[in-house]
């Protein structure tokens, strides 16, 4: 059984709310799981975050993997290194060299350019 550390939506509609769970990772989003270890309430300005802090050491210690957004929410919140230890971790589809290298940016410009016109195009 593979557990995942992940968010578990709750709130009406267009009102969000999670838990943050502990769940097999073939479960569903909303489904069965083993542990609550915290809340996240994305809407007021900042966002509230609760985490247990010792339960989900705990959880990591056992071998269970925090999903991206869970991660993302942690780091944000400045909690992901005290809990894991460990400095954030870059992005999946980020790569540090690629963004150094100035003929690689310089390359990605035109695209945006190009839109640009099509759109001055379009308007006239």
């Amino acid at each position: 059984m593979a557990l995942r550390i992940r968010l578990k939506r709750f709130g009406a509609k267009k009102q969000p709310t999670y838990r943050l769970v502990i769940a097999d990772s073939r479960a569903a989003r909303d489904g069965k799981f083993v542990e609550s270890v915290g809340f996240y309430n994305p809407l007021p300005e900042p966002a509230i975050i609760q985490v247990d802090m010792e339960r989900t050491r705990e959880w990591l210690r056992r071998g269970a993997q925090p999903s991206e957004s869970v991660r993302q929410v942690l780091t944000r919140a400045g909690l992901w290194e005290q809990i894991s230890g460990k400095s954030p971790a870059t992005p999946a589809g980020a790569a540090a060299e690629p963004a150094k290298d100035g003929a690689t940016s310089s390359a990605a410009q035109p695209a945006p350019a190009a839109g640009s016109a099509n759109g001055a195009a379009e308007g006239a």
